[in-house]
């Protein structure tokens, strides 16, 4: 009777209340859906990380239990890279980088010092190369490989990931000969006048090899994954949409939930229909480690990439006359695969970067709304080169264009090659996109891009490169303001992954997910932001970045009890 009197009382017991944390003394900004800004000069938010109170200009501070002092800087919502592949993005900071190389001569040198370095390792890999870059023409042949490395095998992912250079050693391991039928959704590049394999591999050819690379190792998976992190907060980065998880970098996302190591928030895409269901079984998982990781859906892809000339047109290409790229999925196994997402409310994410592809990823959409009602949220994944038919289509069903700003620039000669003067008016539309009510989320679609939001930022208002180029802006009537490009990486975002109300913007109830910043985006040329300094990345309230400690410590701060 004692025992259960005292647990009666106990259970009348107030719970201990949490303790609230004043983030003060602020220029603050939050931006919502529309890019209308919110300026505060304070943030309240508890032990969970969630904020409890906004304050405004002069607003009285309340009494907490913690206070950091901003020191008058600016604030602005962590942001969110809306197209990203985590897990490569770390492996890529392990491996052999080639992204920086401007010759064919300089990638050949770097290739042949890292084998020099790496005598012990069975295969050679990398990524990050661009014939583009090097001004070649065509693509780089297994002989010009083999001059860099021929005792073993090599294999090096183009910068888009929709090819790759094998060298003589790596096509003998796969046993691709003359003899080897291009695989379908893929193609072997052929040396002139015959059939013999001339080094490069697209799209779904690439399996060809990938299915022989010695797979990560679970250690070297966590290493990555901690690289990626450290990049990505580095940013200004503090939530991704990874765009093609495997079942082994869920479960690497998982351990790393486990034991406390995951910083950032991940939204994930799974990379086939079997992992979804694994992972998601009947429906999109719960948000994991206090809205740190949720399985949201699928990415399938219908096409390829403009740079490797996969991207499905619905002309050839200009510089390539009888090349309409390739089509990866064919309509009714595009169908089939959405239809098997959306039956059990799992989100699509298509990849589709040519006009032709564009236009079928929407015709399905169009179709299977029909049938599949509600907040569907479908993306496109890229959505580079449309048909200016199809814009007006996009937003009917609610259909989300997820863009990276950068790539604008990086292709935009190469864009111009292989389209010609009458598609351009398609290309890399964001403005046109806005204007026809098309809800924008942006990103980098690392490690195919850096994953940094500031530099999307400044590309997004300016359409020049960090060099200024070319003056005045390529298409300039496609640049948004200042207030949509970090909407689209921030609130859009957000929403664009089922996570809106949770974080994404600087608002009660959601996540204190922000940066310090040395300056006003809003208040900034294009140079100036790229100049910007990331001062601090908090996520949740937690410190992970910048300031005198990685994380939030009690003993940092200023008490006013």
């Amino acid at each position: 009777m004692i025992r259960r009197t005292l647990l009666a009382l106990a259970l009348l017991a107030p719970a201990p209340a949490l303790a609230d944390t004043l983030l003060d003394n602020v220029d603050g900004i939050s931006v919502d859906r529309e890019g209308r800004v919110t300026r505060f000069r304070g943030l309240v938010f508890d032990d969970n990380g969630r904020i409890t109170r906004v304050l405004k200009s002069g607003e009285k501070a309340p009494k907490v239990d913690y206070r950091e002092d901003g020191r008058g800087r600016v604030v602005i919502p962590g942001l969110i890279d809306a197209h990203a592949h985590v897990m490569s993005l770390g492996i890529s900071l392990l491996t052999l980088d080639l992204s920086n190389t401007r010759t064919l001569a300089e990638a050949q040198a770097k290739i042949a010092a890292y084998a020099a370095e790496h005598p012990d390792r069975p295969w050679i890999i990398g990524r990050g190369w661009n014939q583009e870059t090097w001004g070649l023409g065509r693509f780089p042949t297994a002989a010009e490989l083999d001059a860099a490395v021929a005792d073993r095998p090599v294999w090096l992912e183009r910068v888009d990931g929709h090819a790759g250079w094998a060298n003589s050693a790596a096509l003998r391991e796969a046993n691709i000969t003359a003899k080897t039928a291009d695989p379908s959704g893929g193609r072997i590049e052929r040396l002139p006048g015959g059939k013999t394999p001339a080094g490069v591999l697209v799209d779904g050819a690439t399996t060809l090899i990938d299915s022989l690379i010695p797979p990560p190792r679970p250690e070297d998976r966590d290493l990555a994954l901690v690289k990626a992190q450290e990049l990505l907060v580095g940013n200004g980065v503090t939530a991704v949409a990874d765009m093609g998880t495997s079942a082994e970098d869920w479960m690497t996302f998982r351990r790393a939930g486990d034991e406390g190591r995951l910083r950032i928030r991940i939204m994930s895409y799974a990379s086939d229909v079997p992992t979804m269901q694994l992972i998601g079984g009947p429906g999109p998982t719960v948000w994991l480690y206090d809205d740190r990781l949720r399985m949201n859906g699928i990415k399938l892809y219908l096409d390829g990439a403009l740079g490797s000339r996969g991207a499905w047109l619905k002309a050839p290409y200009a510089d390539d006359p009888g090349n309409t790229g390739l089509q990866l999925l064919n309509g009714t196994q595009l169908r089939n695969l959405m239809s098997r997402a959306a039956i059990d409310n799992f989100q699509v994410a298509v990849h589709a970067i040519g006009n032709a592809a564009n236009s079928e990823v929407l015709d399905a959409i169009d179709e299977l709304s029909d049938t599949y009602g509600g907040d569907r949220r479908w993306r496109i994944e890229h959505a580079q080169v449309v048909d200016p038919a199809d814009f007006a289509r996009i937003a009917i069903h609610g259909t989300i264009a997820s863009m990276q700003p950068v790539h604008q620039t990086s292709d935009r000669l190469m864009a111009e090659a292989r389209l010609g003067p009458d598609r351009l008016a398609g290309a890399y539309a964001w403005r046109t996109m806005q204007d026809n009510g098309v809800s924008l989320a942006f990103g980098s679609d690392a490690p195919v891009e850096a994953p940094v939001p500031l530099e999307g930022i400044a590309v997004a208002i300016s359409r020049t490169d960090a060099d200024g180029e070319p003056f005045g802006g390529w298409r300039p009537q496609e640049a948004v303001t200042r207030e949509t490009a970090l909407a689209a990486y921030t609130a859009e975002a957000a929403y664009a992954g089922f996570a809106d109300g949770r974080f994404g913007r600087l608002e009660v109830g959601e996540r204190a997910d922000f940066l310090v910043l040395d300056r006003d985006p809003l208040l900034s040329n294009p140079d100036e932001i790229r100049a910007t300094r990331i001062l601090q990345t908090w996520i949740g309230g937690m410190r992970v970045f910048g300031g005198d400690a990685p994380a939030r410590e009690d003993e940092g701060r200023k008490i006013t009890r």
